[in-house]
């Protein structure tokens, strides 16, 4: 399942039609703060954005799919791995692959400083109502 579904409006684009790399970098970072929240239990803030590659271009009336995974979990941050699929032409579904990028996250406590990221064992725990 995606983590984030979005389509751009014109707004969002310049004035030949094509998505500004800011706007799409947004939806990357709100999509990869998604599971970086669940596994922190908490608030988390961007720390880096370790890689972003733009692969093909973004149009006005694609339907953008985020699809976003932990891959690596540290004392205080998380890194996350993003794709994004533009489904173009959606009566003859082509979808193609526009972008990925790798961010890392802090996990933070309400003072906004780093904190531990507890165990997974304890989010289970937490999730089941234990």
């Amino acid at each position: 399942m995606p983590t984030l579904r979005v389509m751009p409006m014109p707004s969002d684009a310049n004035v030949h039609g094509d998505v500004f790399g800011g706007w799409i970098m947004a939806q990357v970072d709100i999509a990869g703060a998604i599971p970086a929240a669940r596994r922190a239990n908490g608030r988390v803030a961007t720390i880096a954005v370790n890689s972003f590659l733009f692969k093909q271009p973004v149009f006005v009336g694609d339907l953008l799919s985020f699809y976003a995974d932990v891959v690596k979990v540290g004392n205080t941050s998380i890194t996350i791995a993003v794709e994004v699929y533009a489904e173009r032409n959606r009566l003859q579904a082509d979808t193609v692959k526009v972008t990925e990028a790798t961010l890392t996250y802090v996990a933070t406590g309400e003072d906004r400083k780093p904190r531990q990221i507890p165990p997974l064992e304890a989010i289970e725990a937490f999730s089941a109502g234990k």
